[in-house]
């Protein structure tokens, strides 16, 4: 859902998310992909937290590897990497365990807080590119050598 749905379709759903993870894929920047659309120094996933019931843990990920890539399985055996971030330790395992079943690295970011960072990581991974975006003619993932 686009980032201006998130926060109110987690409100709406209230206590029905305490204890659950939220796990926000979105990137938050403007039509031009020019900036971030999100509270200075604030992010997306941050954001959607506020709007969050006590207990429910939000993490961020795969806001920085893209469907297409994904389906195309370009990445010559290696799995690709997708960085979260979160606050709570639990959620972050479950979602590392979730991303390793998928055959992908999870690399953790740090708390929520880095969700603005990787947001923006995002945003550079798109910008440079413009319109080739909407056609998906583009190749662009993350994986680090470690």
């Amino acid at each position: 859902m686009p980032y201006t749905s998130a926060a109110p379709v987690v409100s709406q759903y209230g206590d029905a998310l305490a204890g659950k993870i939220i796990i926000d894929i979105s990137n938050a920047f403007d039509p031009a992909r020019t900036g971030l659309v999100t509270p200075d120094g604030s992010s997306a996933a941050q954001q959607t937290a506020k709007a969050a019931p006590a207990g429910a843990h939000e993490v961020k990920a795969f806001n920085t590897l893209f469907g297409h890539v994904l389906a195309a399985d370009r990445a010559e055996g290696r799995p690709l990497d997708v960085f979260i971030a979160g606050d709570d330790a639990g959620a972050k395992a479950r979602v590392s365990s979730f991303i390793e079943s998928l055959a992908l690295r999870p690399l953790d970011a740090g708390g929520l807080k880095m969700a603005h960072w990787l947001e923006g990581a995002g945003l550079l991974m798109v910008a440079p590119l413009g319109e080739a975006v909407n056609g998906h003619d583009f190749w662009l993932g993350i994986n680090t050598l470690r």
